[in-house]
């Protein structure tokens, strides 16, 4: 790496090369240099430029040393695993903008790949990909409640089913119970085609989805056929003792308050509960109070509860979901605004 200074209207440039060695441009850059356009989106006050094996970054001296720290964790990140992805770029250089103390260590995919969870198959290895997936794991572990709640695509229910599957493969539980609301039915499954099984299907696939990439399908077949796996609506919850067991409560904000009374006081002696939700997307009719919502309200001074909230920063799926996400906050945002301003002037009162 070097620096040369220039000057351009009075503004002093600084310049600086650094050069990819023994790194492959194309696999580093990602195909039609997907990965080079979103660092370049990432650092706009900075010219950048490759040619070949040589990077070359103009702008102001403190932002090119940061510049170069971001590289120098990707390049290492790529040494190490043989692969660079959108996420892993975001991930280091969101962390940047979003952690302003300067004396904690840097961001680095590496820094949340933490003990694997579950080996499923095909090589597959589950483990807690974000900072707030891996207080969920953390929490866990010390708690026996535990309360996960963001938006949709932060891994809350998949982080949840991997946390049961390792308790199980470690014979802390001698089962899982998976459940959610099946709100769309109104819990009433009767009209719908097809035995049980069919009727349940359809409410419960994101769970199926989830031990699908954790268990090998025949073994996973066997354990629900035999009870060591179930997976069933909140419904048949009631009138249970749920002991000796690793329960997941999914879609929790779709809950009444008498259904998650119902759910908390099942919990065996040995049991541990992961309740997962995200309050921007309750399906309850207007007037219903979400029952994770109240949850949270009345259990959060219990000290033996965790309750991890997780953000847009935790979302892993496709990066338009984060810009989704915070389209719609923005407009729901607008939304209550507006009807405040309203309320007030229907009351001849005005905004402060």
């Amino acid at each position: 790496m070097h620096y040369k200074n220039s000057i351009i209207n009075h503004i002093i440039l600084n310049e600086t090369t650094i050069t990819l060695e023994g790194i492959n441009p194309i696999e580093f850059w990602g195909i039609d240099d997907v990965n080079l356009n979103l660092l370049k989106k990432s650092f706009p006050k900075l010219r950048i430029v490759v040619r070949g094996e040589a990077l070359k970054a103009i702008g102001d001296e403190e932002m090119l040393q940061n510049f170069q720290k971001k590289i120098q964790i990707l390049t290492e990140h790529f040494e190490k695993y043989n692969q660079l992805t959108e996420g892993d770029i975001r991930l280091v250089v969101q962390e940047q903008s979003e952690n302003n103390d300067k004396e904690k260590a840097p961001a680095t995919p590496a820094n949340f790949e933490a003990e694997p969870l579950v080996f499923g198959p095909n090589g597959i290895v589950v483990r807690a990909r974000t900072k707030n997936q891996k207080v969920m794991v953390e929490s866990a572990l010390h708690n026996d409640i535990l309360f996960a709640i963001g938006p949709a695509g932060t891994g809350k229910t998949y982080t949840a089913v991997a946390l049961a599957v390792k308790a199980l493969k470690n014979k802390e539980v001698k089962r899982i119970i998976l459940t959610r609301p099946a709100v769309e039915a109104g819990e009433n499954l009767g009209f719908l085609p097809g035995d049980l099984k069919e009727k349940i299907d359809p409410y419960l696939r994101p769970l199926y989805d989830a031990l699908d990439d954790m268990i090998p399908a025949e073994k996973l077949a066997d354990m629900i056929e035999f009870g060591v796996i179930e997976i069933a609506p909140l419904a048949f919850m009631r009138g249970r003792t749920l002991d000796k067991a690793f329960v997941i409560l999914d879609e929790a904000q779709n809950t009444t308050t008498m259904q998650m009374k119902m759910f908390l006081t099942r919990m065996g002696m040995t049991a541990k509960f992961v309740i997962t939700g995200d309050m921007s997307q309750v399906d309850l009719p207007s007037r219903q109070r979400s029952g994770l919502a109240y949850a949270l309200d009345v259990l959060g001074d219990i000290s033996d509860i965790q309750i991890v909230r997780l953000g847009q920063s935790d979302v892993i799926r496709h990066r338009l979901v984060k810009q989704i996400i915070e389209a719609f906050d923005v407009a729901e945002q607008k939304e209550k605004n507006a009807k405040y301003e309203k309320a007030l002037k229907e009351n001849g009162l005005k905004s402060v």
